[in-house]
């Protein structure tokens, strides 16, 4: 597919490559990972409020970081209803590629998805299982907020010289690693640079890294997933990065899980801003 097939509008959003542009108006619900947790899947859909602004036409997006299946029970569920909604609200709904989505070169293991799907659909779970994985790779890459917020799930693209290798990345993949640090880096407050992550993929980053990156993009902060966090949600880089995990339960057992009802339109400037936005469970 040519860039150029790749560039268009999403209702009022902008879309270059994987990249989204939305404007700083409304409001968003922002997702952290659910990995296969279907009742805090359900908690945030209620008590967000969701599905009823959707419907009242308002000025509402549901962002989700990646990461919707493995290690939880219920992920053939949780895609059903996030790709429900997807087709409900496509203007409303942004699904952003994680780890546990991403390429077949540096996809997530263990990968549980695909032996849940034989369990539950037989041999034709792995139909199923092929024709998700093929979607995994239409999810986007990033979203930015004009002036505000850049979202992804995991990490910065410490070789990023343009807003271009973010839209690209997916394009760029693998000879530039933009997109594997995007979906696999964490960051760290005790480093300056960039160091292996143990992960076996990505990079830990400093706030040096954070800082660039912001600035490249004209934006405030980083909101990222990928990270489990126990009161479901940490701060790295001076405030800087907000990390969301928005699931509960085994393998994690993190006592709190948490979600964003970002207010779109203020110009926020430090981590105590956005934790009033901030909502665990």
């Amino acid at each position: 597919m040519t860039r150029e097939a790749e560039a268009g509008l999403i209702g009022e959003a902008k879309v270059t490559g994987r990249l989204i542009f939305i404007l700083p108006k409304g409001e968003a619900i922002i997702v952290g990972d659910i990995h296969g947790d279907l009742e805090s899947l359900k908690y945030i859909l209620d008590e967000s409020g969701f599905l009823n602004k959707a419907l009242d036409g308002r000025d509402v997006y549901l962002i989700f970081l990646g990461d919707y299946g493995d290690r939880g029970e219920y992920s053939p569920e949780v895609y059903y209803v996030i790709l429900a909604l997807k087709n409900l609200f496509p203007e409303k709904v942004i699904l952003l590629q994680g780890n546990h989505e991403g390429p077949e070169d540096i996809l997530a293991h263990p990968h549980d998805l695909p032996y849940q799907m034989r369990r539950k659909f037989g041999l034709d779970g792995l139909i199923v299982y092929r024709e998700l994985s093929n979607l995994f790779r239409r999810f986007y890459t990033a979203v930015i907020v004009k002036d505000r917020y850049v979202m992804l799930h995991g990490g910065v693209p410490s070789g990023a010289r343009s807003i271009e290798d973010v839209a690209f990345a997916y394009i760029k993949h693998p000879a530039e690693s933009h997109l594997e640090e995007i979906l696999w880096s964490d960051p760290e407050d005790w480093i300056s640079g960039k160091y292996p992550s143990p992960r076996g993929a990505g990079y830990l980053f400093g706030e040096d890294i954070t800082m660039k990156f912001l600035e490249l993009l004209g934006v405030k902060f980083l909101i990222r997933g990928h990270e489990p966090a126990d009161e479901g949600y940490k701060f790295n880089h001076g405030g800087r990065v907000l990390t969301l995990f928005s699931r509960k339960g085994p393998p994690y057992y993190n006592a709190e899980a948490a979600y964003l009802m970002l207010r779109l339109e203020p110009q926020l400037n430090s981590a105590e801003e956005i934790k009033q936005y901030i909502r665990r469970f």
